[in-house]
């Protein structure tokens, strides 16, 4: 089997209201809880990635560059996502095939990919069918 990414670790002053945000807006699942001295992380899995919600700022400053989530139907997801405390609506992205259809900003301000195409991941997959974003 290639080697496929199925972990992100986010940066969160309030690591449980974080969380919650993903819970809530994408329906991950806890899967573990883990204590540190810095204090505890949440683990998040959606079935195929496994998202731990790390303290900071010892683990490192609140968020990451970015990370993206296929969707069913963003307008719902934008929707879930402004209940559970998004700093951002959507927003339309580049439409030249390089990024997700839109994009949201999480409760501390960590970018958010939205497609409901996905993300092709097939080798010699060309720029304008692949996606960085």
């Amino acid at each position: 089997m290639a080697p496929r990414i199925r972990h992100i670790a986010i940066c969160a002053e309030d690591v449980p209201a974080l969380a919650a945000f993903y819970r809530h807006t994408f329906g991950l699942k806890e899967v573990a809880r883990q204590q540190s001295d810095d204090g505890f992380a949440i683990y998040l899995t959606d079935g195929y990635i496994n998202l731990a919600i790390l303290p900071s700022p010892k683990a490192g400053p609140p968020g990451i560059n970015h990370l993206g989530f296929e969707v069913e139907d963003v307008r719902e997801i934008a929707r879930l996502a402004k209940e559970a405390g998004a700093q951002t609506g959507i927003a339309p992205r580049p439409r030249d095939g390089r990024y997700a259809e839109f994009r949201l900003h999480d409760p501390v301000g960590t970018p958010v990919d939205l497609s409901e195409h996905g993300w092709k991941v097939e080798e010699g997959a060309g720029l304008a069918e692949t996606s960085a974003s």
